[in-house]
């Protein structure tokens, strides 16, 4: 008898979560989720982030700007037992979002906010990410920052170029504090940064509503 090879421990974790960003994996296995099944991923892409969700039958929806992720995005909605995503899964920009006040429970930033194109740009995602938060609600994001960052001491709050190359709006903890102040949320966790070999850095930035 031929014994079935097991499968190895990357493809099975895959095939169960797909891509999902690690720092929103911990937030889930630390149950902020158990509870908010109403959630939005602003700059959702094809959806690596909310794959894993939709097969657990949340009621998941998603923005982004690129029409072709969009279409993705639907296609692996119905294929994970969503069909009718067009109202749920929309082209469009995080600064102007078509929902109604306190629409859900989670709003997932992933890798969006560094693409603000000043302070001001910056300041209109932010809030209408958290106007279609509901009271309660967990908003989660992932972004560049200057934490730790040699050399950008006074860059927060700019578009920079990075030690990697890239282009990016960049924040400091004050600035995320002064945000987390501002819309009368609380931090879920301490501000945490990542850093790359000292060529970028990337800040997880999770507050309650």
């Amino acid at each position: 008898m031929t014994s079935v090879p097991p499968v190895p421990p990357s493809v099975a974790i895959q095939r169960r979560f797909d891509r999902i960003d690690i720092y929103l994996f911990d937030q889930l296995a630390r149950g902020r989720f158990d509870d908010r099944r109403r959630v939005l991923d602003v700059g959702c892409g094809d959806g690596r982030n909310l794959h894993y969700l939709l097969s657990c039958d949340y009621h998941c929806a998603g923005i982004d700007r690129d029409p072709r992720a969009i279409d993705r995005m639907r296609s692996a909605a119905q294929v994970l037992g969503h069909p009718g995503g067009l109202d749920r899964f929309v082209v469009g920009e995080a600064d102007a979002l078509p929902w109604a006040d306190a629409s859900f429970d989670v709003v997932i930033c992933s890798a969006v906010l560094h693409f603000a194109g000043d302070a001001a740009h910056f300041g209109r995602m932010i809030t209408e990410m958290w106007r279609v938060l509901a009271p309660n609600g967990l908003f989660f994001a992932r972004l560049a920052s200057t934490i730790g960052l040699d050399g950008f001491a006074d860059a927060a709050g700019q578009r920079v170029r990075l030690p990697d190359g890239s282009d990016r709006f960049v924040v400091d903890e004050a600035m995320l504090l002064e945000w987390t102040a501002r819309v009368g949320g609380r931090l879920a966790d301490p501000i945490k940064t990542t850093n790359v070999q000292g060529e970028r850095c990337m800040t997880t930035w999770c507050v309650w509503k």
